[in-house]
C-alpha cells in the first residue's frame, strides 16, 4: 500500500512539472527542444495519412450500405466479435417478389413471363452486389481499418511517450539552468564579513549546495536526454513505416478497383442478356461532345456506324431512320403478328404473317426498333412483331 501511495504521488508531480513546463511554453516563459525538420515532415505525412484514410474508410463503407442502421448493426457485430448474419439484398428481395406476384398474376400469362425473367435477373444482380460488397470489405476496407485500429495507434502511442519525454527532458534544462544561476549568484556575492565568519560559514554551505544541486540536475538532463533520443529513434521508425503502408493500400485500391470492374460488367452482362429475353435491343451510349466528363468506352464495332450519322445533341430532332444506314451487325429477322397502318412518312405498313428486318438506333423510343422489307424502310412498334432468334 505505502509503495502504491509513493508511485501516485511520484506520478503526480512529473504530471504537474509537465503541465508546468507546457504551460510555460505556451506562454513564451521556457524554451521548448525543436524536433528537426524531416521528422516533423515525417509526423506531418503520418497525419495526413491518417486523416485521408479515416475519410476513404466512411465513403467507402457509405458506398457499399447506404443504409445507416446496418452500419451501426454490422459495428456492434464486429465489436463483439461474432459474425455478421447474411442479410439478402435489395436486389434479390426485388427479384422474389417479382416471382412471387408472377406465381399470383399466372406464370403463363406475359406480364407473369415477363415478371419471372426480370425477377431472376434482379437475383442475380443482387448476388453481384453482394460478392462485390464482401470481396471490397475483404481486399480494400479491412486493411484500411487495420492501418486505423493497429499501426496508427501504435504510432499514437509512442508519439504521445516522445511528447511526455520532450516535456521532461525540457524540464530538467530548465532546472540546470536555474541552478546555475543560483550557484553564480551564491559565488559572486559570498555574504561575510571579518566581523562576521558565521554568515561566510553559511554563504559558503550555500555555494557548495547550489554546486550538488547543479551536479543532480545535470544528471537527471543526462538521463533525460538519453530516453528522449531512444524514443525518437523508436517514433521516426514507425513513422518512416508509412510508406510501407501506402504500398500496401496502392495494392488494396487495386484490388478494389478490380472487384468493382468486375461487379458493373457483370451487372451490365445481366442486363444485356434480359433486353435480348424481352425481345429488345440494347441501346448503344450515345457520347455528347459538350459534356466535360469522360465518355464510356468505346461501343462494339456493330453501332459506331450509327453513332457516326446521329448528332451527338438529342434536342436537335428527332431521328430519322431514312437517313440512317443499318449497322453490319446486329440486326435481327421479325415476324409480324397483326396488321399495322402507318401513321406517318416514317413509319412502315405491316402485314399480319411477313417477315421483315429489324434492328435498333441509339436515341430511339424502345418501344421501336426500325423495320426493313425490300427498299422500303420506317419505325415499327415492337409489340407488332414476333423477334426471331
Amino acid at each position: 500500500m505505502d509503495f502504491n501511495v509513493k508511485k501516485l504521488a511520484s506520478d503526480a508531480g512529473v504530471f504537474f512539472t509537465r503541465a508546468v513546463q507546457f504551460t510555460e511554453e505556451k506562454l513564451g516563459q521556457a524554451e521548448k527542444t525543436e524536433l528537426d525538420a524531416h521528422f516533423e515532415n515525417l509526423m506531418s505525412r503520418a497525419d495526413i495519412t491518417k486523416n485521408w484514410t479515416e475519410k476513404i474508410q466512411r465513403q467507402t463503407e457509405v458506398l457499399l450500405q447506404p443504409n445507416p442502421s446496418a452500419r451501426v448493426e454490422e459495428f456492434l457485430y464486429e465489436k463483439l466479435d461474432r459474425k455478421v448474419p447474411c442479410r439478402v439484398s435489395n436486389g434479390e428481395l426485388l427479384g422474389q417478389h417479382m416471382n412471387d406476384a408472377a406465381n399470383d398474376f399466372g406464370p403463363s400469362s406475359p406480364y407473369g413471363q415477363t415478371l419471372i425473367k426480370v425477377g431472376e435477373t434482379q437475383k442475380k444482380l443482387g448476388t453481384a452486389e453482394r460478392d462485390f460488397i464482401h470481396s471490397s470489405t475483404v481486399n480494400f476496407l479491412t486493411p484500411l481499418r487495420n492501418f486505423l485500429e493497429g499501426d496508427w495507434r501504435t504510432i499514437s502511442k509512442e508519439r504521445r511517450i516522445l511528447q511526455n519525454l520532450r516535456l521532461d527532458l525540457d524540464a530538467c534544462k530548465t532546472r540546470v539552468k536555474k541552478a546555475k544561476t543560483a550557484e553564480a549568484k551564491a559565488a559572486a556575492l559570498p555574504d561575510f564579513q571579518e566581523t562576521r565568519p558565521r554568515n561566510y560559514v553559511l554563504s559558503a554551505s550555500a555555494s557548495a549546495l547550489w554546486s550538488d544541486e547543479v551536479d543532480k540536475a545535470e544528471h537527471e538532463l543526462r538521463v533525460a536526454q538519453t530516453e528522449f533520443d531512444r524514443q525518437a529513434e523508436v517514433t521516426r521508425l514507425l513513422l518512416e513505416g508509412i510508406s510501407s503502408t501506402h504500398v500496401n493500400h496502392l495494392r488494396c485500391l487495386h484490388e478494389f478497383v478490380e472487384a468493382q470492374a468486375t461487379y458493373f460488367a457483370q451487372c451490365y452482362q445481366y442486363m444485356v442478356d434480359l433486353q435480348n429475353q424481352l425481345g429488345r435491343f440494347p441501346g448503344p451510349f450515345v457520347v455528347n461532345a459538350d459534356a466535360t466528363s469522360p465518355p464510356f468506352s468505346a461501343p462494339p464495332p456493330a453501332t459506331l456506324s450509327v453513332l457516326q450519322v446521329v448528332s451527338p445533341n438529342p434536342t436537335e430532332g428527332a431521328l430519322n431512320p431514312d437517313e440512317v444506314m443499318p449497322p453490319s451487325s446486329g440486326t435481327r429477322k421479325a415476324r409480324v403478328l397483326y396488321d399495322y397502318e402507318a401513321a406517318d412518312s416514317s413509319e412502315l405498313a405491316l402485314a399480319a404473317d411477313e417477315f421483315i428486318t429489324v434492328y435498333s438506333l441509339p436515341g430511339m423510343d424502345p418501344d421501336w426498333l426500325v423495320g426493313e422489307r425490300g427498299n422500303k424502310k420506317g419505325k415499327v412498334p415492337v409489340t407488332y412483331l414476333e423477334l426471331l432468334s
